[in-house]
């Protein structure tokens, strides 16, 4: 008889999906037996509680869940509330033995695991950390649909022949968009229309007459009207969202301070940087751990084949490109802080730069 050492007296597993919760409690039972008992559950935030209540009641003392899509959200806050211990792991390295995959089988599997102290969980940042990630993920977001908005200006103006682009290096700058208002006001005359140029513009009028004249329909009026108002209502939402950030890192701007001394981050990126990692290097036993959760560790697959960067987590994709130097907005740092063709850039620069606890 193979006698194993449970090192989680009391504990959960629960298989996560949209619309329910598959949940296995493991206990002591008698005469060394462990007992088992599996539930299902709504997701409902009302039935949430049940659950949280019937973990409780059995003395449970930690919860283990796998990362699913965003369904194990709403689990997770729920049991932390109740001030649960919990752990979340990578579904890759908890799978069972293929052909038997059920929910209830997931749930015992990972109760199982648990028990015996072979699952160890992922980082979760606090509510802090999380509420910023959203804000900076959906700035990019919006940042990325500001800068497509912007190329589809410049699109509609060559098939109009109008080489504004090719004079002005920020189309939709001030003068740029009154040059636009006026082409949209039915104005066609390219002298008038140069003649709106400021401050610098003004020394390029002559080029500025050759640009504006064209083939400038009112097709081509309606679409640049549509583009120019999108614009200037995502300009309006980043700026939302940018007073929003500056609230919620408010705790942590002396770590964002530091880490805007590193060439190549600004404030902005600075900002992403502590969204997707927050600020205890705590939970990160080396650097070495850090570049790996980031996804810009090496690995090697056989001695015989050269080292490739794994494939990029959530965190690389919401930092690589943190700036927000699109057209029409003011500008940033433009260095990705983890590229493509990086060994891991942003292991290096938090490393060197993020305070000492």
């Amino acid at each position: 008889m193979i006698v194993v050492d449970v090192m989680v007296a009391r504990c959960s597993g629960l298989d996560v999906s949209k619309d329910e919760v598959v949940a296995c409690v493991r206990t002591p039972g008698e005469g060394g037996v462990r007992r088992q008992e599996v539930r299902t559950f709504a997701t409902f935030s009302s039935r949430l509680e049940v659950l949280a209540d019937w973990l409780a009641s059995e003395g449970v003392t930690v919860v283990v869940m796998e990362a699913t899509g965003q369904y194990w959200k709403p689990v997770w806050y729920v049991l932390e509330e109740r001030g649960f211990e919990l752990k979340l792991v990578n579904a890759r390295h908890v799978k069972i033995v293929p052909g038997r995959k059920t929910d209830v089988a997931d749930a015992v599997w990972l109760c199982e695991l648990l028990e015996l102290g072979l699952l160890r969980g992922s980082f979760v940042p606090p509510p802090a950390i999380r509420e910023l990630r959203d804000l900076t993920r959906y700035r990019k977001r919006v940042i990325q649909a500001h800068s497509t908005e912007c190329q589809r200006v410049q699109k509609v103006l060559e098939d109009a022949g109008i080489k504004l682009d090719s004079v002005a290096s920020d189309v939709l700058g001030v003068s740029g968009r009154m040059m636009l208002r006026a082409l949209i006001a039915g104005e066609r005359d390219p002298n008038v229309l140069a003649d709106m140029a400021q401050r610098k513009m003004r020394s390029k009028i002559p080029q500025l007459r050759e640009a504006l004249r064209g083939r400038f329909r009112e097709h081509h009026a309606i679409l640049i009207e549509m583009s120019l108002n999108h614009v200037e209502h995502l300009e309006a939402t980043i700026a939302r969202l940018d007073a929003r950030v500056d609230t919620v890192i408010a705790p942590f701007v002396e770590a964002r301070d530091r880490l805007d001394t590193v060439t190549g981050v600004g404030k902005r990126a600075a900002e992403c940087i502590i969204a997707e990692i927050g600020v205890d290097m705590s939970v990160f036993p080396t650097a070495a751990h850090l570049c790996s959760w980031a996804g810009c560790a090496r690995r090697t697959t056989s001695p015989a084949v050269n080292a490739d960067r794994r494939k990029p987590t959530g965190a690389t994709v919401g930092c690589e490109r943190s700036s927000t130097s699109a057209p029409g907005l003011p500008h940033e740092a433009t260095t990705p802080i983890c590229p493509p063709s990086s060994g891991g850039s942003l292991g290096a620069s938090v490393r060197r730069k993020l305070p000492s606890r």
